[in-house]
């Protein structure tokens, strides 16, 4: 019997320091994940196409107005001195004030930097959505891990208690409990199962491939020993506030091509009039046709369109600066809110530690007063849940942690 008992207890140390010790293993690392959701993400796909669509948009303005050529027969034929006309041909060819093409060009070239900021913004996102989701994934198997050693922890005290029960030093009833205690983990396990499945399916969908697609998730993450500096200046270079001067630009480009629009346009033209020789009469230029090059010039006289459209601008400008100020302050609350969190995420750490190793050691105690048979299952199973519920705090805490760093990578990195 004494023989049992020291089996019994050194196999409970050893599932307690189990709960303790990082498992060690390496899987597909999270970088893998990210290249291979950024290379086949279909948003991503779909603003990169955006923004080679806004690119090409540059040769659609470096273009002249369409040339006009018209053509008529004169039914009833004219007659001038050399003959009577037969039919005319016209050509012209309407040209923009100086400049105005170049300023259409930078305009168009404005929004497409505006536009590659929205691709840059969706890859950010995409990152740290593929990031989220993989720390919830890791948290979840944490979490199944822990819950398996507890069963296996409630086994061993199955074993003990029934050992109990033949010597009489406790009651089936104390088994009874010891066994439901079981059967709500198992419930627990087979729920975070599902929420694994459910989660992996997103984590699949972000890197657009098969839902059904094992994902290699490590077993472990530490809490690191300090966190890394931030640059608080570095918020102002974000992407999203980025756009915001890239818009605001492009306004200035549109200004520039409604001034050069309101100049007059130059237009150069060519007529054409076939003529036919009068007859019985000899004399110089008989039935020769006549060319009669043009110039003619579109004037905007009336051009409250082009007034209305500069102040449009300026207001504008005033919308965007508003909307990148309203902006700055709301990365700037989710960038505070974010580093205080972290800081809370590693308190709540420490403290869980604390917790546990106290739990663990009046585990131990327990377990010696098995010997001397005292042991009392109801505190057993009072510390065990103390243990359990510390354990799935710590990895809540741990979770918490690479949640809000990658919410502060995404605002300042």
């Amino acid at each position: 019997m004494k023989y049992n008992k020291n089996h019994i207890k050194h196999k409970v140390v050893l599932l307690l320091c189990s709960l303790f010790f990082v498992i060690q293993g390496n899987s597909q690392e999270l970088e893998t994940y990210i290249a291979t959701a950024l290379e086949n993400n279909p948003e991503i796909q779909k603003f990169e196409l955006q923004y080679a669509i806004a690119t090409e948009k540059v040769n659609e303005v470096n273009t002249l107005p369409n040339t006009d050529f018209s053509a008529g027969y004169f039914v009833s034929e004219p007659e001038t001195r050399t003959g009577a006309q037969r039919f005319k041909v016209s050509a012209k060819q309407m040209l923009p004030w100086f400049g105005t093409i170049t300023s259409r060009e930078n305009y168009v070239s404005a929004l497409a930097d505006a536009k590659f900021e929205d691709n840059v913004i969706a890859k950010r996102k995409l990152v740290a959505s593929v990031s989220q989701s993989y720390y919830n994934l890791y948290a979840n198997k944490a979490k199944q891990e822990v819950l398996k050693e507890n069963i296996k922890l409630l086994d061993t005290y199955e074993t003990l208690a029934l050992t109990s029960v033949e010597v009489g030093k406790a009651s089936a009833v104390d088994v009874l409990r010891l066994q439901m205690r079981q059967n709500e983990m198992q419930q627990l396990l087979d729920i975070l199962s599902q929420q694994f499945l459910a989660e992996q399916t997103n984590f699949n969908k972000l890197l657009n491939r098969d839902k059904t697609i094992a994902v290699n998730v490590l077993n472990a993450l530490h809490m690191p020993s300090e966190d890394f500096k931030i640059n608080l200046e570095n918020l102002v270079l974000h992407p999203e506030l980025l756009k915001y001067d890239k818009l605001f630009a492009s306004v200035e480009k549109s200004e520039l091509v409604n001034q050069k629009e309101s100049n007059p346009m130059i237009g150069f033209g060519l007529d054409y009039i076939a003529i036919s020789e009068r007859p019985n009469m000899n004399f110089n230029d008989n039935g020769k046709d006549i060319v009669m090059p043009m110039v003619s010039v579109s004037i905007p006289i009336f051009n409250k369109k082009y007034k209305s459209k500069t102040k449009q601008n300026k207001l504008q400008q005033q919308e965007i600066e508003f909307q990148k100020q309203d902006r700055l302050n709301t990365l700037e609350t989710l960038l505070d809110k974010a580093i205080n969190d972290r800081k809370s995420a590693r308190i709540s750490y420490n403290t869980q530690v604390k917790n546990l190793k106290q739990a663990m050691d009046a585990e131990s105690i327990l377990v010696r007063s098995y010997e001397t048979g005292t042991i009392d299952f109801n505190d057993v199973l009072d510390i065990q849940e103390l243990q359990l519920k510390f354990q799935m705090n710590q990895i809540e805490s741990i979770k918490s942690y690479y949640l809000q760093t990658t919410i502060i990578n995404y605002l300042i990195q």
